[in-house]
């Protein structure tokens, strides 16, 4: 454990009344951390509570063993928050109020006075998981899901190429703790509403190759979401169906927020790094995946990404 992390551990064992702040559109790990950092601090005698802009229904259960509190908020943390744009509607209450940053991501830019950012991660929940340690915090079922939600779902239950050898024995350490790991994976990775799958069926339908179909794009529009009746739940884990397809180096796929204005998510193999892609257009993220927005008309975005795509391939 460096120094850096126990400088966070000091810091968290010092104060009290959390705000805990996750991304928006969130995923497994943010969700995991925030909960799962909530419930250490509860455990702990602090007083917490998460700051989201909606829990999916996929991830309810994480909030188990929360206990709600009222209280003025003295602390913010953010947690597997790689940019302040990205805490959404959140963003003009907490922007430059950000205590402590705790993150995987290099392409981290929020300004914090503590900051915690280890790359190596494969997950945010494995950041946690040490910190917990440090802290001398009871991991108990409640926690363990969380942690084990976001190293999951950050790995593509450990298929992605972020895995490493430390990710699979802090899984094992948390699996030993007894979370739910069969719900977990049957929840995260094999179940699928009906609504999901029409969704996937149009979705393939706007599939789009270039580059000698090296790159695959896709787009979900809110044009879909409202035809199909999806909610912004079901959209979790999209962005990995172009880069299963057989010789695609790079995967995009467009997220339509709000009349033009593209949520743009990348997914890479070895030989292209999402997050320097993704810079071009002010984001970042991880080599293998990365995230970026950009504003206009759907073939407007697409033809920037295309010509970005060209330039590196």
């Amino acid at each position: 454990m460096n120094n850096e992390l126990h400088a966070v551990a000091r810091f968290l064992r010092e104060r009290d009344c959390f705000e805990i702040l996750t991304h928006a559109y969130p995923d497994g790990d943010t969700l995991g951390s925030g909960f799962a950092l909530c419930m250490a601090l509860q455990q702990l005698g602090k007083q917490a509570r998460v700051i989201t802009t909606g829990v999916p229904k996929d991830f309810t259960f994480l909030q188990k063993g929360i206990v709600p509190q009222k209280f003025t908020a003295q602390t913010v943390v953010s947690v597997d928050v790689a940019d302040v744009k990205l805490l959404g509607d959140n963003r003009a209450q907490y922007e430059g109020r950000i205590d402590l940053c705790i993150d995987h991501h290099l392409t981290n830019r929020v300004d914090a006075p503590l900051k915690y950012v280890d790359g190596s991660a494969a997950a945010n929940c494995e950041i946690l998981f040490k910190l917990f340690l440090l802290m001398g915090v009871k991991l108990d079922r409640g926690i363990a899901n969380c942690l084990y939600t976001g190293v999951s779902t950050d790995t593509g239950c450990f298929r992605y190429t972020n895995t490493t050898s430390e990710t699979l024995r802090i899984a094992a350490d948390i699996i030993d703790l007894g979370c739910d790991t069969a719900y977990i994976n049957k929840v995260m990775f094999e179940t699928k509403t009906r609504k999901k799958l029409a969704l996937e069926r149009e979705i393939y339908d706007t599939m789009e190759f270039c580059c000698r179909e090296r790159c695959a794009i896709i787009s979900v529009t809110l044009d879909i979401c409202q035809r199909v009746g999806v909610s912004d739940g079901e959209l979790e884990g999209l962005a990995s169906i172009p880069r299963r397809i057989e010789g695609v180096l790079i995967g995009i796929t467009l997220r339509e927020k709000a009349k033009d204005d593209f949520k743009i998510s990348v997914r890479s193999d070895e030989s292209v790094n999402a997050a320097a892609f993704c810079a071009r257009f002010g984001g970042g993220g991880h080599a293998a995946a990365a995230g970026c927005s950009i504003k206009g008309s759907l073939e407007e975005v697409k033809a920037k990404l295309k010509a970005a795509v060209e330039e590196i391939l």
